[in-house]
């Protein structure tokens, strides 16, 4: 497990006045907020949120220390973390933080290793697991019960059912 996680991301300037884009990657979009300071990647930047509003599929915020769409443009991008340990408990069997998953092993129901957890999206309509297969590929699964059925942090695995690919009709 990691000792920060990913909670945010900043994107694109917002006007002229140093304000940013910024996307919640929280179960409740505002969590972060709560979280206190954030921290960029290489841990060389500070930001305290100074002011923050909602917009259509991200909120915009005025960071502490910039003032202008020039300092804004630099941070397009950068990734937004936290300690650990300022974030909540997980109480639910079948909750996880994203970061634990990243690196777990992948087998199948039959025990043959499929791959390794590259990282997990969520394109807004659920979770999806990309594995890394031995071979390089990548291999994109939705995160459902059905197919991602067990999930062992502290055995760093987890079991999957890929789908079965079938031929088409035109392979027929």
């Amino acid at each position: 497990m990691t000792d920060r996680i990913c909670v945010a991301q900043i994107g694109a300037p917002h006007g002229v006045r140093g304000e940013v884009r910024l996307r919640s990657f929280t179960e409740d979009p505002l969590a972060f907020v709560e979280y206190g300071p954030l921290e960029s990647e290489d841990r060389k930047q500070r930001f305290k949120i100074e002011a923050l509003r909602p917009a259509k599929d991200h909120f915009v915020a005025r960071l502490s220390g910039v003032s202008d769409r020039n300092a804004a443009e630099k941070l397009t991008n950068v990734k937004l973390y936290v300690p650990r340990d300022v974030l909540p408990d997980i109480e639910e069997d079948e909750t996880f933080y994203h970061a634990d998953l990243i690196g777990l092993d992948a087998f199948t129901q039959d025990g043959a290793k499929f791959g390794t957890v590259a990282t997990i999206h969520n394109f807004g309509a659920g979770d999806i697991v990309e594995i890394r297969r031995e071979s390089g590929d990548l291999v994109m699964l939705p995160f459902t019960e059905i197919v991602v059925p067990e999930v062992d942090i502290a055995k760093k695995r987890i079991v999957v059912a890929p789908p079965i690919e079938t031929e088409s009709e035109e392979d027929e």
